[in-house]
């Protein structure tokens, strides 16, 4: 599998050449020479340190609710300042009026009784009791009442009453029990009650309130998410047309006569992009093509030459080696730059892996055991995972070999959670550093430099990796608890 040395692994098996046959893992990741070493040691390395962005907690939000919230807040508090301001500012025209009104009651009652004569008083006061729906009552010293002014409301109202009717106006809120908005007042000394209605005085009630800014609230909810939907709508097609881009569709096009200038030159931009990823990806097809004929002509030449003059047989298998070697490199070249699209398929997973595991099965080299049950399938291409596969076994052959046996143990189980599917591979050899796991997927790298029995070119496993994500897979390495190292695959589960 993976390699203390090499993250690669050729496609297609290879023997070895002679001179490294039945060489024990340790021996290939031996430290450099002393001579290499010292000459390195003379000269300080100075090491750049890109900084770590640290990861900011939150709850994740897409943009159209962040700016959904935001404007309801925004509008929310608004209509809450308004609420306050309306009160405030309704509060004295409120009480000026009410007080008004009843000083105009009772200043009509005053009238109408002071030109009647006392006969006539009694039907005047049944007559604006019956009309107006108040009462005149004559006012007895024996008279109980509680004042009118219990809030500020009440308070302003009773002081305009007693500036528009006289310092010795009394205003109560009930009169021996009877509750309502009395004014008692004098009459060429006789002394009257007029009791009045007490909702001409009453502020606006909370429920009224709660109605029109529950009504607003809601109005300013739909608003949002308007506004919110037209804000990020060209945000939303970026994001989708980029989403195309990535998985390889480079015929996505967005609309460059946007009225808003910042939008429309994004759009500009990002069709210009597009393009030339398109024209790149055209003369990548294009070089690809032309690699195949450019570069094996002339290897079949070489094996042919090397098949017809060369005299010495070892000789010859090393050469036809080295050969080998180099298609074997060009194929690898070819894999990690093959294009990005692959059509997922339920694909059965026991009698692929047991195809793949056949071809490299060899009691002197490896040998694999699988444990897959028979009903299992993953949506995945055939090829592509058949691929992944052959260069993890080949990784395994050639690095998982244990210093007491001389060859690989590898092992291939199963788990199931929940949609995914995770296929282990996993070697008993001597495992990796630590600190190199987070690079073995990474093109060209090589544990240790100096080693010249490398014969890889550096990039299975980070085809491996590549070729997972094309499927919509993860793909990670990591040391086993008890020796060796262990690739987790994991890829949906076929419906």
């Amino acid at each position: 599998m993976a390699s203390k040395g090499d993250n690669a692994a050729d496609t297609q098996p290879m023997q070895p050449r002679a001179p490294a046959q039945g060489r024990p893992r340790r021996d290939k990741v031996r430290e450099r020479s002393s001579s290499s070493s010292s000459s390195h040691a003379s000269r300080p390395r100075k090491r750049f340190k890109l900084p770590r962005l640290l990861p900011r907690r939150g709850i994740a939000l897409s943009l159209f609710w962040r700016t959904f919230i935001l404007l309801s807040l925004l509008l929310g508090w608004g209509i809450f300042a308004w609420v306050q301001t309306f009160r405030a500012l309704e509060f004295e025209p409120r009480a000026v009026q009410a007080a008004q009104q009843i000083a105009s009651l009772v200043n009509l009652s005053r009238n109408a009784l002071k030109y009647a004569d006392v006969i006539n008083r009694v039907t005047v006061v049944k007559a604006i009791s019956d009309q107006e729906s108040m009462k005149l009552l004559p006012r007895e010293p024996k008279d109980k009442y509680e004042p009118f002014e219990v809030d500020r409301l009440t308070r302003a109202i009773s002081q305009e009453l007693r500036s528009r009717l006289g310092p010795n106006t009394v205003v109560a809120s009930s009169v021996n029990g009877e509750p309502g908005l009395w004014v008692g007042f004098v009459i060429e000394n006789d002394q009257y009650w007029l009791q009045a209605e007490r909702t001409r005085v009453q502020p606006v009630q909370g429920s009224t309130y709660f109605v029109w800014v529950g009504i607003a609230l809601f109005a300013t909810v739909l608003g949002s998410a308007a506004i919110a939907g037209l804000i990020n709508r060209p945000l939303q097609q970026l994001s989708f047309a980029a989403s195309r881009i990535r998985e390889g569709e480079f015929d996505s096009r967005l609309d460059e006569t946007m009225m808003t200038r910042e939008i429309r030159e994004v759009n500009q931009g990002f069709n210009r992009m597009a393009r030339e990823l398109a024209k790149v990806e055209e003369d990548r097809a294009v070089m690809l093509a032309g690699i195949s004929h450019d570069l094996r002509t002339p290897l079949a030449r070489l094996r042919l030459e090397t098949e017809m003059s060369v005299v010495d047989d070892e000789a010859k298998r090393n050469m036809a080696a080295d050969i080998d070697q180099l298609d074997a490199i060009i194929d690898k070249f070819m894999d990690y730059a093959r294009p990005g699209e692959v059509k997922l398929v339920p694909v059965h997973l026991a009698p692929l892996v047991e195809r793949e595991a056949a071809a490299f099965r060899d009691p002197s080299q490896i040998r694999i055991e699988v444990r897959l049950p028979i009903d299992t399938h993953v949506m995945a291409d055939d090829t592509e995972l058949g691929r992944v596969l052959a260069n993890l076994f080949e990784n395994a052959r050639r690095y998982g070999r244990t210093t007491e046996t001389g060859w690989a143990r590898v092992q291939v189980s199963y788990a199931r959670t929940g949609p995914w599917v995770i296929i282990s591979v996993r070697d008993h050899g001597p495992g990796v550093a630590q600190e190199k796991l987070a690079q073995l997927t990474t093109p060209f790298f090589r544990g240790d430099a100096a080693r010249t029995a490398a014969t890889g070119a550096g990039l299975g496993l980070a085809i491996v990796e590549k070729a997972i994500q094309r499927m919509g897979g993860t793909f990670e390495i990591n040391n086993a608890p008890d020796g060796g190292l262990v690739a987790h695959i994991r890829l949906k589960k076929a419906p």
